[in-house]
């Protein structure tokens, strides 16, 4: 039976992988800051699924948490065969709003987290011939649109660049870019979605369910809905300066309030 590996597990996207992955015979590894819904979680699951679920606590925004994590994913006794990178978190008010502080954290958790976490797993990996990757991006990878998107954006440009140094490996490595998904991202940042049009919103289930086939085909990035396929192919076409105004004005319009 293979273990994975995921982060953020107990909300949105995190818990959808969690569910699917248990529901498919995985043994997890959760990983959030909340022992108490982390326990809740793995119970739900074991009683559920019949999968062990191992609990490990961790803040990704500290150092020693990112290592503990590490340690866990390079543990050759106990191998973790898929990591989902999940964990992040969005931040309310448009740049100079945000605090410093506030913003090296979203670096620290979306960047400097998944490039170790993500070292951590391939290297194993790569020892066992065999293991994959996802991690979670977004459709703001391809927006000129703040820290957030750029923070995003590194994530989709260090998995398309370590698929290739690890292809022939049998390692796969896969950014997922999901547009608006139903879940507490929005909430927890204080956003409003209030004007967010219906067909933007996306299922987390149905989200996690497509990356997983996509990653099993192969793909090096994800976007998991043929209205976000559409959406970032007409953007190609826009010139930068057109792109980033719309993209300004959308974020005032459907984000924080």
């Amino acid at each position: 039976m293979t273990t994975a590996l995921i982060t953020g597990s107990t909300a949105g996207i995190g818990a959808a992988f969690a569910r699917r992955l248990a529901a498919d015979g995985h043994d997890l590894v959760l990983v959030a800051r909340d022992t108490g819904r982390l326990r809740e979680q793995a119970t739900e699951l074991h009683d559920r699924h019949g999968i062990e679920a191992e609990v490990l606590t961790a803040d990704l925004a500290q150092d020693r948490d990112i290592e503990a994590v590490a340690a866990r994913l390079g543990d050759r006794k106990n191998p973790v065969d898929l990591l989902i990178n999940n964990a992040g978190f969005g931040n309310k008010g448009r740049y100079l709003d945000v605090p410093m502080a506030d913003e090296l954290r979203m670096l620290k958790v979306h960047c400097e987290a998944v490039l170790r976490l993500t070292s951590a797993a391939a290297e194993a990996m790569r020892e066992r011939g065999r293991g994959g990757v996802v991690n979670v991006a977004s459709t703001a990878a391809f927006l000129p649109r703040g820290t957030y998107g750029a923070s995003k954006a590194w994530v989709v440009q260090f998995t398309q660049g370590a698929a290739l140094d690890l292809a022939g490996n049998g390692v796969r490595l896969m950014a997922l870019c999901p547009g608006f998904v139903r879940t507490e991202f929005h909430e927890r940042a204080g956003m409003g979605t209030d004007n967010i049009p219906n067909w933007m919103w996306l299922d987390a289930d149905k989200v996690a369910a497509a990356a997983l086939a996509d990653l099993a085909r192969g793909k090096t990035v994800s976007v998991p809905d043929p209205r976000y396929k559409a959406l970032l192919g007409a953007a190609k076409l826009l010139p930068r300066g057109v792109l980033g105004g719309i993209s300004s004005r959308t974020g005032r319009k459907y984000g924080p309030r």
